[in-house]
């Protein structure tokens, strides 16, 4: 019988993993740049494989052409071992004892491709063999027994040549060389033909991904053709199409900045990418896509073609809930998985998928193959291309390729997690359990109401869908339970709001706060919207004086707090009338509409700039998170502080503004670091109750050139 876990199912079990008393957690995140020791110079983790002892991780390096190790004799310190230059682009490694076998690129164009094998000793660091390969090779995998290594050899096409698609000649195969003394007998190469077996361009096969199992059966997806192989040693034995799936409930609009679960993909390819043997009969694939496909899932095969299990929209909506949606991947790939990797632990078999695009894995217990459970989602670096499993040390790996240097983001990383007896620590917010399918991301603003419950808003990230969430913190982890579109009179979304912050309005309403880019026609204001989300007529928009006007910048309102009748804005960085490192706290009294301001004085940035991202009212003080534009061991103000009430007197616009002081509350890299990840750039959101307890969030970007991770968390009291 086929299951397919339906989305329902999906959260149902992801809550049950939550409660489970054994659960993966993120214990370390190693920088792939401190192998190379020159931080400035790109670096990439993309597959992995770990040492017979399971001490070392070895990785491919793509950008600086060599593999990178690292010590985890303590996981939760792991520490750099150098990387060996390989001469070429290095697309795998595998490791059988000792040595790693890496699969190396050195094509001098598509339609030239070449490529070697080479073994390198991992004490000595010295390579032993190398085997050419007479093709690109793309992914390798080592026999369980250590006897042989199988190398796809994809001879993947120019995608900028005509139409991009196969068959762009020579055609990919697949090869197999057996393994001596600890190294290659290259003299035992031999070439598998798997052309003319496909539907799809059966002539220009792409052998994408390969694994072997214990009884030496070699598994190879071709992801452009859309087929899978299965062979021997001796040749193929089985080979079928990877199908097709119909999806329902998806988001299959190119659309930056609106998450609509309402479309349907009929008949889309699986076009698998990454597979892996679950037992010696049955295999796992990740269902990527490529040129027709993105079927946004994962599949169970037997070896002889059955489906045995379709995880449908399951995974996709599951890290919907989660917020790592990649909303710029929806018309084609959705959440992109990619990766996979199988371990056995405790006794409980394992796949961990990884959506690549999405920056998540899922964790699904194989205990019965026609019906995985997903049990969790573990938070990764920006891009997850390889992991590898290490049951013999309870640990799970992912190798994650994304370095942003260029753009001054979060760097590759390869992290580390434990299989502990604990709960799992992430997500930390989620929409599972919701009445309905609600996706979210790039949360800002915050503000606290009864209840336990908090409403935030997500900003111009989704300027097409401008929301306000309604967010239970009475839970593990908070949820949201709601949310409410903002729309004008008409019923219109209100598009192009940059919403950064909101309160309450005393009504049963709001007022939100909007950071404007007048160079592109779109306002700063604040708008009043009531408890359905519709901005009111009239006073619904209220836009800055003159005063204001003439000096701003696009760094506009980043949060927002009621005082009686007074509004408060907070300023993120200087306009320019003001004097270098203050900004405006602006104020707005909606009875009287006159406006004021104070000047606020933050802290000198060391890198990049400081800034302000959020303002509550709460008792005697007001309060305020101060951060940098830095991410990882670069950031260095993430902070929370409070101002006297007393101090709030606004001054008059266009004259001297008073200073008011401040007194540090938080130090919020502690918090952040909590996690075992790096520290992420944007804390956005800071809601405080009536009893003093607060709420801290981050903005995931929209999961844009992000890790997609929110930090949802309560320090305490303040």
């Amino acid at each position: 019988m086929i299951r397919n876990l339906v989305a329902t199912a999906s959260a149902l079990a992801l809550s049950a993993g939550m409660a489970s008393s054994d659960a993966f957690n993120r214990i370390s995140s190693f920088p792939t740049f401190l192998n190379n020791g020159d931080a400035s110079a790109e670096s990439s983790a993309e597959i992995i494989s770990v040492s017979a002892d399971g001490m070392t991780l070895v990785y491919s390096d793509s950008p600086l052409e060599g593999i990178g190790l690292i010590d985890i004799t303590d996981p939760a310190n792991p520490k750099p071992k150098g990387n060996i230059a390989v001469g070429g682009e290095p697309t795998a490694v595998s490791i059988i004892g000792n040595t790693a076998f890496v699969g190396v690129n050195t094509s001098q164009s598509f339609t030239a491709p070449s490529g070697m094998v080479k073994a390198f000793d991992l004490t000595n660091m010295e390579e032993t063999a190398a085997c050419d390969l007479g093709g690109q090779p793309d992914s390798t995998a080592t026999a369980p027994d250590g006897t042989f290594i199988a190398i796809a050899i994809e001879n993947e096409r120019d995608e900028d040549l005509g139409d991009g698609r196969v068959g762009q000649m020579p055609g990919g195969f697949l090869v197999t060389v057996d393994v001596a003394d600890g190294t290659l007998d290259c003299g035992t190469l031999a070439v598998i033909d798997v052309s003319g077996l496909a539907a799809v361009a059966p002539d220009d096969p792409e052998p994408e991904f390969v694994d072997i199992n214990a009884e030496g059966e070699i598994v190879v997806t071709l992801q452009e053709n859309n087929h899978i192989v299965v062979a021997t040693k001796d040749g193929v034995i089985h080979d079928f199409s990877a199908g097709s799936v119909d999806l329902d409930g998806i988001d299959a609009t190119d659309e930056r900045g609106a998450l609509v679960f309402t479309e349907s993909q009929p008949g889309r390819l699986r076009e698998p990418d990454a597979v892996q043997w679950i037992d010696d009969t049955h295999f796992a694939i990740a269902n990527e896509g490529d040129m027709d496909g993105g079927s946004r899932g994962w599949s169970i095969f037997s070896q002889d073609g059955e489906l045995v299990y379709e995880s449908g929209t399951a995974f996709e909506h599951a890290i919907i809930e989660a917020g790592h949606y990649p909303d710029k991947r929806s018309d084609s790939k959705g959440v992109e998985p990619e990766g996979m990797e199988f371990g056995v632990f405790d006794g409980t078999p394992m796949a961990f998928i990884l959506a690549e695009r999405s920056s998540i894995v899922g964790v699904y217990d194989l205990t019965d193959p026609a019906a995985p459970v997903l049990t969790q989602l573990l938070p990764s670096g920006i891009g997850p291309e390889g992991a590898v499993a290490i049951p013999s040390r309870n640990l799970f790996v992912t190798a994650n390729e994304t370095d942003l240097i260029e753009d001054g983001g979060a760097r590759s990383h390869v992290m580390i997690y434990a299989l502990q007896d604990a709960a799992p620590a992430y997500p930390q917010l989620t929409s599972a359990g919701a009445e309905r399918l609600i996706g979210w991301g790039a949360l800002s603003g915050m503000v606290a109401d009864e209840d336990g419950i908090i409403w935030a808003v997500n900003d111009s990230f989704y300027g097409f869908q401008p929301t306000i969430f309604k967010i239970d913190t009475r839970t593990t982890p908070a949820t949201i339970v709601d949310s409410i579109p903002v729309t004008r009179r008409n019923g219109d979304a209100a598009q192009q709001l940059d919403m950064e912050g909101i309160t309450l309005d005393g009504e049963g309403g709001f007022f939100i706060a909007s950071e404007g880019r007048t160079e592109r026609l779109i306002p700063h204001a604040i708008y009043h919207v009531d408890g359905s989300g519709e901005i009111r007529f009239r006073a619904g928009e209220i836009g800055l004086p003159p005063e204001l006007m003439a000096v701003e910048r696009r760094f506009g309102f980043e949060g927002i707090t009621r005082i009686g009748n007074v509004l408060w804005m907070a300023v993120q960085r200087e306009w320019q009338d003001d004097p270098a490192d203050h900004v405006k706290l602006v104020a707005y009294n909606f009875e009287t509409e006159e406006w004021g301001a104070v000047h606020y004085p933050k802290a000198a940035p060391a890198t990049g700039w400081v800034g302000l991202s959020e303002i509550v009212a709460h008792g005697d003080h007001v309060y305020v998170i101060e951060r940098d534009n830095q991410i990882g061991g670069a950031a260095v103000t993430k902070k929370i502080y409070r101002i006297p009430a007393a101090e709030m007197v606004p001054a008059p616009l266009g004259g001297a503004l008073p200073v008011v002081s401040k007194e540090e509350v938080r130090d919020l890299i502690p918090d952040l670091l909590s996690l075992n990840g790096y520290v992420v750039d944007k804390i956005e959101g800071l809601a405080i109750f009536e009893d003093g307890t607060a709420w801290i969030s981050t903005d995931n970007d929209g999961v844009d050139d992000s890790s997609g991770e929110t930090y949802f968390w309560s320090p305490g009291r303040f």
